[in-house]
């Protein structure tokens, strides 16, 4: 999917959401662990009950991992699922990967050609041969891990060389080797007044939220720092729309979040 389409979808739905498919078996309803694959019908149901609300999907990819290749053949139907039945969602493998060039040239080739995914997150931290494979492919995005949202990002990423955050460094060199056409940035939403220095480095580059929701970023702090004139963010959200029922009715469920979620994007996009 290229950027104007992309934009496109966001301003015809007014929403920016990303739902993440995170398939916990311990976490399924009872009723679905009879079924023969578990992990798709899941992901079925949620996908079709919250596709009205959202423009995107991003499965993580050790939640299907974990179980091996069934697992790894759940994530195929269910990638496969979402290209067949609603082609104008933007299909995001969370996969984070990030080796040296040939290696990323055949993760690249992976998720790109046999699992026709329309982003794969990348992580940079072994420097631009770990990156620019992934950038090689039309309307393909590679989406690059910026400042994240969990506890140890103060690890590494906030250290200060020259004076400056390594993060911002890392996103400056980092979009010298794409385009706002083919990579986006990992900014988590608890990170959100940071944006303010980012948007500076990069005033046009879509980025991906996660951290709203259950990790307890605001859509708000989001939008008052991230919005573009092109909107500029897809936010994700995960555990608080999939798991917000655990019956029968856990689709409804999940569909009831996401319009919550929608109806308060719909707000900051008018």
């Amino acid at each position: 999917m290229n950027r104007k389409k992309l934009i496109e979808q966001i301003r015809q739905k007014k929403t920016f959401l990303c739902v993440g498919l995170d398939p916990d078996v311990d976490k399924l309803p009872k009723h679905i662990l009879e079924e023969e694959d578990p992990i798709f019908e899941f992901n079925r149901e949620i996908i079709d009950a919250t596709a009205d609300y959202c423009i995107a999907f991003k499965p993580n990819t050790a939640f299907y991992e974990a179980y091996g290749l069934s697992g790894i053949g759940s994530l195929e139907r269910t990638l496969k699922y979402i290209k067949t039945n609603y082609p104008d969602h933007f299909l995001i493998a969370d996969a984070k990967r990030g080796d040296i060039g040939n290696t990323s040239a055949m993760y690249a080739k992976a998720f790109f050609k046999r699992l026709n995914a329309d982003a794969i997150t990348v992580a940079p931290y072994m420097g631009s041969d770990s990156v620019k494979p992934f950038l090689g492919f039309e309307n393909k995005w590679a989406i690059v891990l910026g400042l994240t949202s969990n506890e140890g990002s103060d690890d590494f990423q906030q250290l200060k060389i020259n004076n400056e955050e390594l993060y911002l460094n890392v996103i400056r060199t980092c979009a010298s080797w794409g385009t706002n056409e083919n990579m986006m940035f990992v900014v988590g939403a608890t990170k959100a007044k940071m944006m303010d220095d980012i948007r500076k480095i990069i005033p046009n580059h879509f980025l991906l939220v996660p951290g709203v929701g259950t990790q307890g970023g605001s859509i708000e702090e989001v939008c008052k720092n991230g919005l573009t004139k092109d909107i500029g963010i897809i936010v994700n959200v995960s555990r608080s729309i999939i798991y917000a029922g655990n019956g029968k009715d856990f689709a409804i469920k999940a569909a009831e979040e996401a319009k919550k979620i929608a109806e308060q994007m719909k707000t900051y996009l008018n």
